[in-house]
C-alpha cells in the first residue's frame, strides 16, 4: 500500500493529511491525468490548425465548447473516469472527432480485443464480473447477446477465409489431422485441420473444414477446394495412419510423400500391448525413429519386432509401415523433429478442447467450427519457425537429402574431340 502525504514540508500538525492509495488506484489516477492532458492536447491541435477559418463577422469558427458529462472508459489501467473536451465547429458538414477517445468508446481497443480472447480461452459468459470486477474495477464484459454477434462474426470470417485464393502462397510440408470437439446439439464433432510451412519455414494455417475424421470423402472434398484455389502439392504430409485423409491425399495431390505420426503410431502399438510392456515397448520404438540414419532405423525396428514377437498385431504396425514411417530420413535433419509428429495441430487444438470443456460443447457445428479457427488462428502469432529454416526451399527446389545430408547434385560433361591439323589452319 503506498501512502501519499501531501505537503510534508510545512510544519507539522497535529496528524498530516494522508492519502492511503494502492498500486492500482494509482494507476488509474495516472491513466486519467494523462488521458485529460492527451484529449485537451488533442482539442488544442484541432483548434490551432482551424484558427483562420472566420465568418462574415470575423469570428472563428471552430471553438471550444466546454467538456461532455463524464463516462466511464475501461481501459489497461482498469475504469476510469473521462470528461472528453468539446468543440463548436460551424463549419457546413464537418465535425470533430477525436481519434484518442471515439464518441460512444466504453472500452479501450485492446480490451476489447482481450474480452473475445478470455472468453475463446475458456472463461464463460457468466465469470465475467467476477473476474473482470477485481481486475478492472469494473464487472463489465460480454453479455449473451454480445458472445452471440461475436459467433456470427466469426463464422462470416471463417466463411470467406475459407474461399480465399491461395495462388499466390506455397506450403512445402503439411500437417494434417482430424480433431474432435464437443457439439452440444449434435452428435457428430469433428473438424479436418491443415497446418503448413512456407518455404521461409514458417507455419500457417491452411485450412479448418467440417468433415468426419475417417471419410475420404470429407478430406477429397478440402483437398480439391485447395487445389482448385491454385494450392500447389506439398512435397510431403505428415498426419495419423487412421485419416481417411491419404486415399484422397493419392487421388488430389499423388506426388505428395506420406509421413506418418509417430505419437500416433506410438499410441496404437501400445493398445495391442499389455501395460506391463509400456515402458520397454516405448523405449524400443524411440529408439527406431531416434536411430542417426535409416539403416539404423531399420536395425532397430528388427530388434523390436524379435522382442515383441508373440505380439504380431503389435509389431505389425510398425514393420507394415516403415516406408511411410522413415519417409523423414529423405529430409533435412533439422527438420525431423517437425515430421515425425503432427505436434503443431495437436497441442494448439489443446485450447479448443478446453474451451468447448468450459461450455459443454458448442451449439451446433458451425458455431464449433468457427471457434475452432478463431483459436488457431489466434495461436498461429506463437507457433515457432522450423529448424534449418533456410533448407525448406532447398526442399522445394528438389534438393536430395539422405539421412538428414543434403547430396552434392553430379554434373556430367561429355567432352567431344575436335580434330584440327597440327598448324591450326582451316581449310579454305
Amino acid at each position: 500500500m503506498l501512502k501519499l502525504l501531501h505537503n510534508v514540508d510545512a510544519p507539522a500538525v497535529e496528524e498530516p493529511e494522508a492519502l492511503e492509495m494502492g498500486l492500482d488506484e494509482l494507476c488509474r489516477l495516472a491513466a486519467r491525468q494523462m488521458l485529460a492532458t492527451a484529449l485537451l492536447a488533442e482539442r488544442r491541435a484541432y483548434l490551432d490548425a482551424h484558427a483562420d477559418v472566420l465568418d462574415a463577422t470575423g469570428q472563428r469558427m471552430v471553438v471550444g465548447n466546454g467538456y461532455a458529462r463524464p463516462r466511464e472508459v475501461m481501459c489497461g489501467a482498469g475504469m476510469v473516469e473521462v470528461r472528453a473536451p468539446r468543440v463548436d465547429d460551424r463549419r457546413e458538414d464537418h465535425k470533430f472527432a477525436s481519434t484518442i477517445l471515439p464518441a460512444y468508446m466504453r472500452r479501450s481497443p485492446k480490451v476489447t480485443e482481450v474480452l473475445p480472447v478470455l472468453y475463446l480461452r475458456g472463461l464463460s459468459t457468466g465469470d465475467f464480473a467476477p473476474a473482470l470486477g477485481e481486475f478492472f474495477g469494473s464487472s463489465a464484459g460480454l453479455s449473451a447477446s454480445t458472445v452471440n454477434r461475436l459467433t456470427e462474426a466469426w463464422q462470416a470470417e471463417h466463411s470467406e477465409w475459407s474461399d480465399r485464393d491461395l495462388s499466390g502462397v506455397d506450403y512445402v510440408y503439411w500437417w494434417v489431422d482430424g480433431v474432435h470437439f464437443n457439439i452440444r446439439l449434435e452428435d457428430d464433432r469433428l473438424c479436418c485441420v491443415v497446418v503448413g510451412a512456407r518455404p521461409d519455414g514458417t507455419k500457417e494455417l491452411i485450412a479448418v473444414a467440417d468433415g468426419y475424421r475417417e471419410s475420404t470423402d470429407s478430406w477429397a472434398d478440402l483437398l480439391r477446394s485447395l487445389r482448385d484455389r491454385g494450392l500447389a502439392a506439398p512435397v510431403v504430409a505428415v498426419g495419423d495412419g487412421a485419416l481417411g485423409f491419404w486415399a484422397a491425399l493419392r487421388d488430389v495431390f499423388p506426388a505428395t510423400r506420406e509421413q506418418r505420426c509417430w505419437v500416433h503410431k506410438t499410441a496404437n502399438v501400445l493398445d495391442a500391448l499389455p501395460k506391463r510392456l509400456h515402458p520397454q515397448a516405448k523405449t524400443a520404438i524411440a529408439s527406431i525413429y531416434g536411430a542417426e540414419t535409416r539403416t539404423g532405423a531399420l536395425i532397430a525396428a528388427k530388434s523390436f519386432a524379435d522382442a515383441f514377437a508373440q505380439f504380431p498385431k503389435a509389431t505389425a504396425k510398425i514393420t507394415g509401415e516403415l516406408d511411410v514411417l522413415l519417409a523423414f530420413y529423405d529430409f533435412p535433419a533439422e527438420h525431423w523433429i517437425h515430421l515425425r509428429t503432427t505436434n503443431p495441430i495437436e497441442s494448439t487444438f489443446s485450447t479448443v478442447r478446453l474451451r468447448t470443456k468450459v461450455t459443454r460443447g458448442a451449439g451446433s457445428r458451425k458455431a464449433g467450427l468457427a471457434m475452432a479457427y478463431k483459436l488457431l488462428d489466434a495461436a498461429q502469432d506463437r507457433w515457432r519457425r522450423l529448424n534449418g529454416h533456410e533448407l525448406v526451399a532447398l526442399v522445394r527446389a528438389g534438393a536430395t537429402f539422405i539421412d538428414g545430408k543434403l547430396q552434392e547434385r553430379k554434373v556430367t560433361t561429355t567432352k567431344k574431340a575436335k580434330k584440327t591439323s597440327d598448324t591450326g589452319s582451316v581449310a579454305a
